[in-house]
């Protein structure tokens, strides 16, 4: 089992950042790779990035490769989500998710745990 728990959302406006982070617990950190996802009202949930068990490879969206940066402390338990140069078309809930089981993927399906979700609104 592993629990999440975003956090970090909020409002900002357009050309700012946020950094989300997002708290796990349970089955050991650091053996598991890592995943943010982002749904906006009416539409399905995308994937945005992830980060291997080790930190050591990152995957992007190309909506936000360049703008956004995730990162992982497995010391902590957290991974985070650095968002510069936000956009109104970044406004979303995001969800962080553990992928158990493989090195980070771009599928909603590989993931076996999720959060509640953070709501991110920016404002032009």
């Amino acid at each position: 089992q592993v629990q999440l728990a975003e956090s970090g959302g909020g409002l900002v406006q357009a050309g700012g950042s946020l950094r989300l982070s997002c708290a796990a617990s349970g089955r050991t950190f650091s053996s598991y790779a890592m995943g943010w996802f982002r749904q906006a009202p009416g539409k399905e949930r995308d994937f945005v990035a992830a980060i291997s068990w080790s930190g050591a490879s990152t995957y992007y969206a190309d909506s936000v490769k360049g703008r956004f940066t995730i990162s992982r402390d497995n010391a902590k338990n957290t991974v985070y989500l650095q968002m510069n140069s936000l956009k109104p078309e970044d406004t979303a809930v995001y969800y962080c998710a553990a992928d158990l089981w493989g090195l980070g993927s771009y599928t909603v399906g590989k993931y076996d745990y999720w959060g509640q979700g953070t709501q991110v609104t920016v404002s032009s």
